[in-house]
């Protein structure tokens, strides 16, 4: 790619970066809806968990780390192995550059080889933007395919204000029976990794 953006796994030692960009999400947005901003410790160990089973992703632009974005469980029981949930953040002056739409194609191949059928976004939702949540990215998702499955109402509360939240869908897969055996990240190996980020980037 022309961009100079890099796309690849990210590793525990990209904690403190990814924090810093995490945190403004925390402190200034409904777009998470973490009231404190995690230590640097207990973000650590939710990468690790994730990567013990999904794709954790981040974007790099001449060696700095611009944003990333990952997997992770859709409810957590077993016959919900094929269903993941994706989240993505970026850094706050590297938006609308198409960084978003890299990290999540990267993200669905890797998934797609894994198996999994059905991608969900867990999205806040204004009933009228504000200084602290917008639509934006629901309209990020639906140009990426993504479609509402449903919304439930004044759910969250953050800023002294009520939120309502939005689920959407992205199939990605067929819906085999028996479906093909759901992979585990770390058993696709780097061999097949590789290929997969050289296919897109």
């Amino acid at each position: 790619m022309d961009s100079g953006i890099n796309i690849r796994v990210a590793n525990l030692s990209d904690a403190k970066e990814l924090l810093e960009i995490y945190a403004p999400y925390v402190q200034k947005t409904a777009i998470t809806f973490e009231y404190d901003v995690p230590s640097l410790a207990e973000f650590t160990a939710r990468m690790e968990k994730t990567l013990q089973k999904y794709p954790f992703l981040v974007a790099e632009q001449k060696g700095e780390i611009v944003g990333y974005a990952y997997a992770g469980a859709f409810v957590g029981r077993a016959a919900y192995d094929w269903a993941a949930e994706v989240t993505i953040y970026l850094k706050q002056n590297k938006r609308k550059m198409g960084l978003g739409k890299m990290l999540y194609h990267a993200l669905e191949d890797i998934c797609k080889v894994q198996h999994i059928t059905n991608l969900n976004a867990c999205i806040g939702y204004p009933k009228t933007e504000d200084e602290y949540l917008t639509k934006n990215s629901a309209g990020f998702h639906a140009h990426m395919g993504y479609r509402l499955v449903g919304e439930f109402y004044q759910c969250d509360y953050k800023f002294g204000r009520w939120y309502n939240m939005i689920w959407m869908e992205k199939i990605i897969g067929p819906h085999s029976v028996p479906p093909a055996v759901f992979i585990r990240f770390p058993e696709l190996g780097r061999e097949a990794l590789e290929k997969i980020m050289t296919i897109k980037f």
